[in-house]
């Protein structure tokens, strides 16, 4: 590839990455539905004929503004599942990300967006879980198979093990906060002692005696 070539593909990556960035706005602001290829186009200042070309459709373009989103949160996930991280280190780490994505106001956002368009657009459901909490499940699930293969834990079914643990860090808060937003203020001493809980609660079951 020449240098010339190599500078029109970065250019365009960056103009997908800042029309990705305008989408994620319109989304939250009107609703999957109600957003359009046209409107983002507008607001982006890019040509219809330009989004398409870098998106082939709606779908196609929200999901990589999920994609974006959770490559930014499974970049930190991957790395507190390393197998240099004891399991109790590796938890904790991923415990209290997961908790504070789901109370953030962003996450809470994203979290109504998707529950309100997916009766009316089914393959939205489909691409936030996919992206989102199957690829968190499984990483969670590939370390603590790891762990069991190293003596450390005794994870017989380790993907349950792993809905488990990070069911038990959701607990109530995502609904709490959705239900009843601004009412209850969780703290970071909170929240890292509901975390702290979780893990010893998940060790005393799985970990190894």
């Amino acid at each position: 590839m020449s240098s010339h070539e190599e500078r029109r593909v970065r250019r365009g990556q960056k103009r997908r990455e800042e029309i990705a960035i305008v989408a994620e706005q319109v989304f939250l602001e009107l609703g999957f539905t109600e957003a359009t290829m046209q409107i983002v186009a507008t607001r982006a200042g890019a040509s219809k004929e330009t989004l398409y070309r870098h998106f082939g459709c709606k779908a196609e373009l929200f999901s990589e503004v999920m994609n974006g989103r959770c490559e930014r949160f499974m970049s930190g996930a991957e790395e507190a599942c390393s197998s240099a991280n004891e399991p109790a280190v590796a938890l904790k780490a991923v415990g209290l990300a997961v908790l504070n994505l789901i109370v953030s106001p962003s996450g809470l956002s994203v979290y109504r967006l998707v529950v309100s368009e997916t009766l009316r657009a089914p393959e939205l459901g489909q691409i936030f879980y996919e992206l989102g909490p199957k690829r968190l499940y499984l990483k969670v699930a590939d370390y603590l198979a790891m762990m069991t293969k190293a003596g450390k834990l005794n994870c017989p079914d380790p993907l349950v093990c792993a809905e488990l643990f990070l069911g038990a860090v959701n607990s109530g808060h995502q609904m709490r906060e959705l239900v009843m937003p601004n009412k209850t203020i969780i703290t970071e001493e909170r929240k890292n002692a509901y975390v702290d809980e979780a893990v010893q609660m998940f060790l005393a079951r799985y970990g190894r005696v």
